[in-house]
């Protein structure tokens, strides 16, 4: 149970973050308005509230492994928002991102 709450906080600071990011790029770089600019920096703040909730104590281990998480939700939502189409390199690179996550967060460790 606890890593399938890691799992899902891991995928809320990436709506968050990537959603955040999204909309200060559409609210300045394509003209939608400050609206946009604040719903994002709101978002953004979010995301960094959502990391607290992580079970794991160490936030280098957190932040570390929520890094190969943005890298792969990236790229998922520039296909579902942008229309963009990754190549077999980008989804190679971001599969080797999600096994570092994997790696950093559930591997076991002595006590």
């Amino acid at each position: 149970m606890t890593v399938l709450r890691s799992v899902l906080l891991f995928v809320l600071a990436a709506v968050a973050e990537i959603g955040g990011a999204w909309l200060v790029w559409q609210g300045w770089r394509e003209h939608r308005g400050l609206w946009f600019v604040a719903a994002g920096m709101l978002a953004l703040g979010a995301y960094g509230f959502v990391a607290t909730f992580q079970p794991d104590p160490h936030f280098g281990r957190i932040l570390a492994a929520y890094g190969g998480v943005f890298v792969a939700g990236s790229l998922a939502w520039g296909m579902v928002f942008d229309g963009f189409r990754p190549d077999r390199w980008d989804l190679t690179g971001a599969a080797i991102c999600l096994l570092g996550v994997a790696v950093i967060m559930y591997a076991p460790r002595g006590a």
